[in-house]
């Protein structure tokens, strides 16, 4: 048995839990598969390299709208994964060396269970004890019943970006995040994409004028099953056949799930240690990270309602103080949490949808097209928006919704203002917005809101 002060159960945003002070050692550190977690190596990542290549050759089949001869003449997709794959598996190495060099941290490899309260064993065969330890396991795919027992080959968002060669034809199942970034990666480089998803609309969870509006646009460029139960899945030749409840059939040389992400919790043993969990398998935890059981702590997709990396990595720096500090506990920041799904076009949002507003408080929204701008004129642009909605009390922002070209960046000034409590008026006209920038997509939606005269800018 091995006693250390702090063990931590996966080193992606685990990782960074790990104290700076030495004095605040020894550390275990485990971690199942590849260093860094899934960011690094199946997620974020490597799919935003995959994104970008995605995004080039759109812009090259767009040329010609614009007076140029350009054309997407070939695709090497071995040498798009390789790039991609040359660049992730470095930093996961680099981590995992920077780590196992440590005098202050012992990295184990290999998947660890509680065996009691504070007490853990690793599948070889060590036990640890330790006075802390933080739960970080991360999330993996959800496999509905009707694939996972039907006997047929299928990849997840963990391996299908290693695959050698491109399929003519791609089965996806799911409408959410992961299912339109690949059905976007996918077909610029020329696959024939039919997706298959339960809800009415992609992207569901969204505004729904966000939903609606990418919904038509992915319609255009890929075969939409929608409000589709499936009944069967079976091989097909050398591809697949899904079965679905109206008696058609969606065809393919592969099949790829991106039915959502459930937290990696099922094997912890987490009752032997007093660690409670939620229905859909979060670790339940309070406000500072803390689980049903003393000196556990959790953090990430394991226990947090954002699957983020962003929010798992704020939860990691708040947990690193919270056990530095203990009589300091700061809560996990959660007030204000954006997100972006990096498709075609680009999706960002923050705060409150029309959903979680219409009929339960008071509210004001502007639409704001990017075809009404300078740089929408240069885009060409027919179908980029952002959306507001504001407090007509307070006159600040309640949500922000942008669906278009760059809207992962252009949230961010909204970010700002929302989580800073900086109203609508001072944010429109407290500063400069740069002409012609596609910036004044969100000034102009700013100054568009029907707010008091009190509050309006000016």
């Amino acid at each position: 048995m091995q006693h250390f002060n702090l063990a931590i159960i996966g080193s992606g945003s685990g990782n960074a839990v790990v104290p700076t002070d030495p004095a605040q050692g020894p550390v275990a550190l485990i971690e199942a598969g590849a260093f860094g977690g899934t960011c690094i190596n199946r997620g974020c990542i490597p799919s935003k390299i995959l994104v970008y290549t995605a995004d080039l050759a759109a812009q090259v089949r767009s040329a010609p709208e614009f007076g140029l001869s350009a054309a997407v003449t070939g695709v090497n997709w071995r040498a798009i994964r390789d790039r991609t794959f040359a660049r992730v598996e470095q930093i996961s190495a680099d981590g995992r060396r920077a780590r196992a060099e440590s005098a202050q941290v012992r990295l184990f490899q290999g998947r660890a269970r509680f065996a009691g309260p504070r007490e853990l064993v690793i599948s070889d065969g060590t036990r640890i004890t330790a006075e802390h330890i933080v739960v970080a396991t991360g999330a993996t795919p959800v496999v509905p019943p009707v694939v996972a027992e039907s006997g047929v080959a299928f990849h997840t968002s963990d391996t299908v970006m290693r695959i050698d060669e491109l399929p003519a034809r791609m089965v996806i199942i799911g409408g959410g995040y992961v299912a339109a970034e690949f059905a976007h990666v996918f077909s610029q480089l020329g696959v024939d994409i039919r997706l298959v998803n339960l809800a009415p609309r992609l992207l569901d969870d969204f505004d729904p004028e966000i939903s609606g509006r990418f919904t038509a646009l992915a319609r255009r460029r890929w075969d939409l099953r929608l409000s589709a139960t499936i009944t069967g899945v079976r091989q097909d030749g050398d591809g697949v056949a899904v079965l679905l409840d109206d008696a058609t059939t969606v065809a393919g040389d592969l099949l790829l799930v991106a039915a959502g992400r459930r937290p990696d919790t099922d094997d912890l043993g987490l009752d032997l240690a007093g660690v409670r969990r939620h229905d859909d398998g979060r670790i339940q935890v309070d406000s500072y990270g803390r689980t049903t059981a003393p000196g556990i702590w959790s953090l990430g997709d394991a226990s947090s309602p954002f699957e983020l990396k962003h929010v798992a990595n704020a939860e990691a720096r708040t947990l690193a103080h919270n056990l530095s500090c203990p009589q300091d506990l700061r809560p996990y920041p959660h007030d204000w949490v954006p997100a972006a799904v990096f498709t075609e076009p680009q999706i960002a949002t923050v705060g409150a949808r029309q959903q979680d507003l219409a009929g339960r408080r008071e509210y004001v929204e502007a639409v704001q097209a990017y075809a009404d701008t300078a740089y929408g004129w240069a885009l060409q642009d027919t179908s980029g928006i952002c959306k507001l909605y504001a407090d007509p009390a307070t006159g600040k922002l309640l949500g922000a919704h942008i669906l278009g070209y760059q809207a992962s960046l252009l949230i961010q000034p909204l970010v700002q203002a929302a989580s800073s409590g900086q109203g609508v008026a001072e944010l429109a006209r407290g500063q400069y917005w740069i002409h012609p920038a596609l910036t004044e997509v969100v000034e102009n939606a700013l100054l568009k809101l029907p707010l008091p005269g009190k509050f309006r800018p000016r």
